[in-house]
C-alpha cells in the first residue's frame, strides 16, 4: 500500500496516495450534491426563484467543492512524504529550459486564468442581457453581437497571459516567425478572409441570428453562379455562420459568402414583400374572369394582406397559352413557398369548378410507312 508506484513532482506517490485521492473526490461530489439539493430544497420551500446572475453564482460555488478537493488531494501526499511543504509542490520545476518554465505552480495559474475568463464571459453575459433588455429596441440578434466580441475579447487576453506565465516573450515569437506567418498567410488566405468577414458581420449588424436572408450565388465567393437559398441564421461564428435551410438542414458557410454575395435580408425593412405566382391557360378563355378567379384565390388565403392592391396582369403571350401573373402582399415569413403552394391549390380548385383549363405540352408523333 505505501510503496512508490510512480513520482509526482516531489511527491512519491503510492496506491495508498491514490485511494485517497479518489476518496476526496468521491466526497467532494457527494457533498456538492448534498449541499446544493439542501439549497435547493431551501429556497423552494421559501417560494424564492433565483434569477439569471444568481444562478450563475449558485453553479460557480458548487464547483468550489472540487477546487477544494484538489487542494486536499495534495496536502495527501504528505502521508508519506512529511518532509515535503505544499509550496515545494507548487515549486517543483518540470520544464526550465531558455525562457521556457514550467512548474505545478504554473500549472494553477494556466488553469485559474482559463475559468476565471469562462466565469467573466458568463458574468459579462448577464450583465449585458440585463442592460440590453431595458432599451426598447432589444433583440436577442444584439445582444448576441455584444456577447460574442465580449468572449473573443476576454480569450484574447486569457492567451496573451498564458504566453507571459510560461515566460514566453512574444515579441520575439512573432519576430523569429514572421516568415513562417507569411506562408502560412498565403496558405490561409481564405480563413482570414473569414476571419475578417466575421469581425464585420458582427460590427456592421446588417445581418443579425434569426434573420431570414436569401443568398444569391451571385458574388465573388460564390463557387455555384446563379445558385440561391433562403435560409435562417442561426449562429455567426468567427470564420462561419451556421445556418438553417428550409428542409431542416443545419449547414455551416465561410462568413464570406454573407459579406461578397448578394443577399436579400427578408427581416430588415418592410415586415411584407410582394410575391409572385405564375398561371398559364389556354387561348380564347374569358381574361377577366381569369383575373377574378385568381385574385379570389389569393384573398382566400389568411396570410395575404387585404389592405395592399392584389394585381393580376398578362406577362406575355407564350407557346402554350396566356401567361398570367399574380402579384400579391403576404408577411416575409418562412413559409411562403408553403403559402404560394397553398393559393396555387386553391387556384387549381376554382378552375375545376370553372371547367379552364391548365395547358401542358403536347408531342404529335406521325408515322411514316415506307
Amino acid at each position: 500500500m505505501t510503496n512508490t508506484l510512480f513520482q509526482l513532482g516531489p511527491f512519491k506517490i503510492s496506491f495508498l496516495n491514490i485511494l485517497l485521492v479518489i476518496g476526496i473526490y468521491v466526497a467532494a461530489f457527494i457533498l456538492k450534491k448534498v449541499v446544493m439539493q439542501m439549497a435547493r430544497g431551501y429556497l423552494k420551500s421559501k417560494e424564492i426563484t433565483l434569477g439569471s446572475r444568481q444562478t450563475t453564482w449558485f453553479n460557480l460555488i458548487g464547483q468550489s467543492f472540487y477546487i477544494g478537493a484538489l487542494y486536499f488531494s495534495v496536502m495527501s501526499f504528505k502521508f508519506n512524504n512529511p518532509e515535503i511543504t505544499f509550496k515545494d509542490f507548487l515549486n517543483y520545476k518540470l520544464i526550465d529550459n531558455d525562457g521556457f518554465k514550467l512548474d505545478f505552480y504554473r500549472i494553477l495559474v494556466l488553469i485559474s486564468v482559463f475559468y476565471s475568463a469562462k466565469i467573466l464571459v458568463n458574468i459579462l453575459r448577464l450583465i449585458i442581457v440585463q442592460r440590453l433588455k431595458k432599451r426598447k429596441n432589444y433583440s436577442l440578434a444584439t445582444e448576441f453581437v455584444y456577447v460574442q466580441l465580449s468572449k473573443y475579447i476576454i480569450y484574447l487576453f486569457a492567451i496573451i497571459i498564458w504566453f507571459k506565465t510560461l515566460g514566453i516573450d512574444l515579441t520575439i515569437l512573432l519576430t523569429g516567425s514572421a516568415a513562417l506567418l507569411v506562408g502560412l498567410g498565403l496558405g490561409l488566405q481564405d480563413v482570414f478572409k473569414d476571419i475578417i468577414s466575421g469581425i464585420v458581420l458582427l460590427f456592421e449588424g446588417n445581418i443579425r441570428v434569426g434573420d431570414i436572408v436569401e443568398i444569391n450565388g451571385n458574388g465573388s465567393s460564390s463557387k455555384n453562379p446563379g445558385e440561391h437559398m433562403v435560409v435562417k441564421i442561426l449562429k455567426i461564428n468567427i470564420r462561419t455562420t451556421e445556418i438553417e435551410t428550409r428542409e431542416g438542414n443545419i449547414l455551416f458557410i465561410p462568413n464570406t459568402r454573407l459579406t461578397q454575395d448578394i443577399i436579400e435580408n427578408w427581416s430588415h425593412g418592410s415586415e411584407k414583400s410582394r410575391f409572385k405566382i405564375e398561371v398559364t391557360v389556354n387561348y380564347g378563355v374569358n381574361t377577366e374572369k381569369i383575373i377574378y378567379l385568381l385574385q379570389s384565390a389569393a384573398l382566400s388565403h389568411p396570410h395575404v394582406n387585404k389592405n395592399e392592391q392584389i394585381i393580376v396582369r398578362l406577362a406575355k403571350f407564350g407557346d402554350n397559352g396566356l401567361e398570367f401573373e399574380l402579384l400579391f402582399w403576404a408577411d416575409q415569413s418562412w413559409d411562403i413557398n408553403n403559402y404560394r403552394s397553398e393559393i396555387r391549390l386553391e387556384i387549381n380548385r376554382l378552375f375545376q369548378e370553372n371547367n379552364i383549363e391548365i395547358p401542358y405540352p403536347k408531342r404529335s408523333i406521325e408515322v411514316l410507312n415506307k
